[in-house]
């Protein structure tokens, strides 16, 4: 089954290269960006991974977020 970039819940890297191609300069907004912007993220653990969650934060002696957020800050 061929992927659709514009619905595919993951896209790739260059999915969008070809729309960029054909865009006119008037098409394309350039901004700079806010060094102080804020980025929240929900994290869902369901199941059996709760039980896991806890049990290595037990083992850290820490809370269940604590953990999740140290693995966020790892993966950049």
């Amino acid at each position: 089954m061929a992927r659709d970039p514009w619905t595919d819940p993951d896209p790739q890297p260059g999915d969008f290269d070809a729309e960029l191609d054909r865009a006119r300069p008037s098409q394309i907004e350039m901004h700079k960006g806010n060094p102080d912007a804020k980025l929240s993220i929900l994290v869902s653990v369901e199941g059996d991974d709760v039980k896991r969650l806890e049990k290595i934060a037990s083992e850290r002696g820490q809370q269940p977020a604590e953990v999740v957020s140290a693995l966020l800050r790892s993966a950049s």
